[in-house]
């Protein structure tokens, strides 16, 4: 039997991944759907099971990913082991109250993120996938270079430090003087990116070896709720159902891509750390990445 976890799995592209995932997978396989919100939970896994496509099991389970120690204790359930994490969740900013969410934006998508890599981690089974789901806003050229160092080779308590410094600079004043951009998307997609490079240094050889994937991934431009205040053009954005066949294309993917482990991955192509381009040709990249010209703000 197989087991998977989905953060921010209630709706949209978190939703679209635990339908993919259960319809892929075989009936003695559990996908577990989670979010913040009990009743959202119980719906939304309801929904899921009656799918006409679902062949796995689908259960919802209640997590809240900025409780590091809830993330914690579900992930101490899986005594033998877990094979598929996909950390998801975020929480929806608009430009109208961006400086106002910059607080919970950073407990969800960078906190979130780093309770999930810290707890689920350990637990991963040997030829298991754990991919933080990302942007392509990501990559460390996102940041003034003077902030680099802060995430550049660093260690997973450097990126936690890092982000705190940032979280406190916005709150005294101080975040432009030093250089952080207005934008809580970049120095948040960044961190988030740095802290799976930061795990997978530390795994690299041993993972390789046995099959397991550590890495973060960019669906591409999706036409969501979330997106919509941010871009103007969605002509060429893909349904949340088109995104999750995307990413689950390449979780599942095996063998295992020693060229794409612990990058960002757009598409099924290692965006470069420091920026110049796409690299590890794999799939087609597509016509839109997480972000882009289309878009009012570096959301």
């Amino acid at each position: 039997m197989r087991t998977a976890l989905v953060t921010g799995a209630n709706q949209n592209i978190g939703f679209a991944l635990v339908e993919e995932l259960a319809a892929r997978w075989e009936p003695a396989d559990l996908v577990l759907l989670t979010g913040r919100d009990p009743d959202r939970v119980a719906d939304a896994a309801a929904r899921a099971a009656r799918n006409p496509a679902t062949r796995g099991r689908v259960e919802g389970r209640v997590l809240d990913v900025t409780d590091s120690e809830a993330v914690a204790k579900l992930a101490a359930e899986f005594t033998d082991g877990i094979d598929v994490v996909v950390s998801n969740a975020v929480t929806r900013i608009t430009p109208d109250r961006h400086a106002e969410q910059t607080d919970e934006f950073i407990a969800v998508a960078n906190g979130g993120a780093h309770a999930v890599l810290r707890s689920f981690g350990p637990v991963l089974r040997p030829g298991g996938r754990l991919v933080i789901v990302a942007s392509s806003l990501g990559t460390l050229d996102h940041l003034p270079a003077p902030l680099h160092h802060l995430f550049d080779e660093v260690s997973l308590d450097e990126v936690e430090a890092a982000v705190e410094s940032w979280r406190a600079a916005v709150h005294d004043g101080t975040a432009a003087r030093q250089g952080w951009p207005e934008w809580v998307n970049l120095p948040s997609k960044v961190a988030q990116v740095a802290a799976v490079r930061a795990v997978a240094t530390e795994r690299r050889a041993r993972d390789l070896t046995n099959g397991t994937l550590i890495a973060a991934v960019c669906p591409g431009l999706v036409d969501t709720p979330t997106s919509r205040p941010w871009f103007d053009d969605f002509s060429h954005a893909l349904t949340s159902a088109e995104a999750a066949r995307r990413v689950l294309d390449f979780v599942l993917a095996d063998p295992v891509d020693p060229a794409l482990y612990g990058e960002l991955v757009r598409f099924g192509r290692a965006l470069p750390w420091r920026g110049k381009g796409l690299r590890t040709p794999s799939t087609d990249p597509g016509p839109h990445s997480c972000g882009g010209r289309n878009s009012r703000s570096p959301g």
